[in-house]
């Protein structure tokens, strides 16, 4: 049996009596009642005091006490909110892609201990393996980057690790595009394989839209009158207008007679949406014999053209829904015409009526004459 203990002690108490199991009870900072099981008198005594400083704490120096700490996962469901809130639905069903990646790897852990030496190593290492392009990696970093931002705007953590990294130069000069004699060979494969794709593949070439854009497209966005489709929200989370020409026009109207019962403008096989056109454009372009050619690059063809047919950068990027004009500037020198006559401008009108067929040094003469 054990020992009595006579003397009583406000806040601490045996239950139940005579069983040496020993409770404390007090109230926190709110006022709400507590009872805590602490077993020995001592280890209640010592409980006791631990609880009422931890009150003292709250009420005196609040900002300096450690809340449960916010998990990097809770950061992600944050970012995937935003996206879904701010950008378009491609956008953010590439960001939980990846976030699906790295939750098991960072997620349960809290999100203040991840270092930016941790992020570097793992896009290093991850970058190695899976033989990322420089594009890519800063797509990663990005991702890594938008949860932190988002956390700190929500005043759930104070810092972004992500944001210190600095970012791989990319190479945005190559240009990939058809050629005439290409578009001849993909569109002798689609013709007699996959006709029912070959309106989506006008509509591609002809308007540029990025696949996301395209294959989300309902019916009600199109203004059949103005010969507009519009975009309610794209990848930079922006509305824009996309300017329908014959083809791509006639293109819409050929589905709209097939597929005007639905919703969705390019449905697959079971009539729902279809979600891009990797299983049967990527066969197409491999048995057409076309090298390191993708959905995307029917893109670049349309702004190339576009440049080619001597449209003016601005309005290419306007046609492009680039948010800068930088990002339209690597087609600028598709345009040789163009520029020929820029720089022609230099030369006095008089020194370029010069006789067809003389020789280049007596066309120099001239002009040194004439200077």
């Amino acid at each position: 049996m054990p020992r009595k203990i006579d003397v009583k002690l406000r806040g601490i108490y045996e239950h139940p009596k005579d069983s040496g199991c020993w409770w404390i009870q007090y109230f926190d900072a709110s006022g709400r009642r507590r009872r805590e099981k602490a077993g020995r008198r001592s280890d209640a005594l010592d409980l006791l005091a631990k609880r009422k400083t931890e009150k003292l704490q709250r009420l005196k120096l609040p900002e300096n006490l450690r809340t449960k700490p916010i998990s990097f996962g809770d950061l992600l469901d944050d970012a995937l909110e935003y996206s879904k809130a701010e950008n378009g639905e491609r956008s953010t069903t590439e960001l939980r892609l990846k976030y699906d990646i790295l939750r098991p790897i960072f997620g349960s852990r809290a999100a203040t201990e991840i270092t930016k030496q941790e992020i570097i190593r793992w896009l290093t290492s991850t970058s190695a393996e899976r033989d990322w392009s420089s594009a890519t990696r800063n797509r990663w970093q990005a991702a890594f980057s938008l949860a932190f931002r988002v956390g700190i705007d929500n005043e759930k953590i104070e810092r972004n690790p992500a944001a210190r990294i600095r970012r791989k130069t990319e190479d945005n000069g190559r240009i990939r595009f058809l050629s005439p004699e290409e578009e001849k060979k993909i569109r002798g494969v689609l013709d007699s394989d996959y006709r029912q794709h070959v309106p989506a593949f006008n509509v591609s070439l002809h308007t540029g839209m990025r696949a996301g854009e395209q294959f989300s497209m309902k019916w009600n966005q199109i203004d059949w009158e103005r010969r507009i489709l519009s975009i309610p929200k794209t990848k930079n989370g922006h509305a824009r207008h996309v300017p329908l020409n014959s083809v791509a026009l006639a293109a819409l109207q050929t589905l709209k007679k097939k597929n005007g019962r639905f919703p969705w403008v390019f449905l697959n096989r079971r009539d729902g949406k279809l979600r891009g056109p990797r299983d049967w454009f990527e066969p197409a372009v491999e048995k057409a014999g076309l090298e390191d050619y993708t959905w995307h690059c029917n893109r670049h063809t349309f702004a190339s053209r576009l440049v080619m047919a001597g449209v003016d950068i601005r309005t290419v990027s306007q046609l492009m829904g680039h948010r800068t004009i930088q990002m339209t500037m690597r087609y600028a020198h598709l345009a040789p015409d163009h520029q020929q006559s820029a720089v022609d401008r230099l030369v006095p009108r008089r020194a370029v009526a010069v006789i067809k067929g003389r020789s280049a040094t007596k066309t120099a003469t001239t002009l040194k004459r004439g200077a």
